[in-house]
């Protein structure tokens, strides 16, 4: 395989021969969603374009879990307006838990890699391509998106959610040692095989989940690439992290760090 650092594209594509490479691939992105009317019409069209751009196979499951503000009358409309092969909504009745939003959009995806992302605008669709060029220069299992690596980044969050990120991160590196620079992400590509083996081992809710899942990787001895991404706070919406996030996410720490 021709080196992607060697043929470097323009930034939001893939070099051709990469391209050509990438036709028997497929990239099923897993859009979990409550409350984000607002927001998601304009992820979706970014992802489109940054997909579409790169000549990259996807479709998107949007997995609504019977949001109040209309977001699942928005993802119908988006369903007709670019077609049931490339969107596709999958609802829930109401929240459920993260986890199990992604072991349903699994059932429906066709893809053989799964890319996770927040449908709330902080996760630029445009390091995809990065993250795809990562796995395949590496062959990992996992390519996760990381803020405290390299030219990564947070805008938007005031002093005390940037010290609470940072303590958490800086907390959980002491105890677990995970081996990736950012845990609490949920910016990755996984092998859609891999991904639905670490959700079968683990047992955590909430924020902890995401973490959970890097240490299980390490545990399981799948490797793992990073891509420094920028992590845009909200434009539309409240952030769901609150305190009994916080004190869900110290006593997950805690159980990771007595059962790993």
């Amino acid at each position: 395989m021709a080196s992607l650092v060697a043929s470097r594209a323009p930034p939001g594509s893939l070099p051709e021969p990469e391209v050509r490479n990438l036709r028997q691939d497929k990239y099923s992105v897993l859009l979990p969603t409550y409350n984000e009317r607002e927001n998601l019409p304009l992820i979706v069209w970014l992802l489109v374009k940054s997909f579409s751009e790169s000549g990259i196979s996807y479709e998107i499951i949007i997995i609504d879990d019977g949001s109040p503000d209309g977001t699942r009358d928005v993802a119908e409309q988006l369903e007709k307006i670019y077609g049931s092969d490339k969107i596709l909504l999958r609802p829930r009745e109401k929240k459920l838990g993260l986890g199990t939003a992604y072991i349903h959009g699994m059932k429906h995806a066709t893809g053989n890699y799964i890319i996770i992302m927040d449908a709330d605008l902080s996760h630029h669709p445009k390091f995809i391509p990065e993250f795809i060029r990562k796995q395949k220069e590496g062959n990992f299992d996992i390519v996760s998106g990381t803020r405290y690596k390299g030219n990564g980044g947070v805008y938007g969050w005031d002093l005390k959610r940037k010290i609470i990120s940072r303590g958490a991160n800086f907390i959980t590196q002491i105890l677990l040692r995970p081996g990736a620079s950012d845990l609490t992400g949920s910016f990755r590509l996984y092998r859609k095989e891999v991904l639905q083996k670490l959700i079968e081992k683990c047992v955590s809710k909430g924020y902890v989940f995401q973490m959970e899942m890097i240490v299980r990787a390490r545990q399981l001895n799948y490797t793992i690439g990073e891509v420094p991404i920028s992590f845009v706070d909200r434009v539309y919406g409240e952030s769901k992290l609150g305190g009994n996030e916080i004190v869900s996410f110290l006593k997950g720490l805690l159980t990771l760090f007595a059962t790993t």
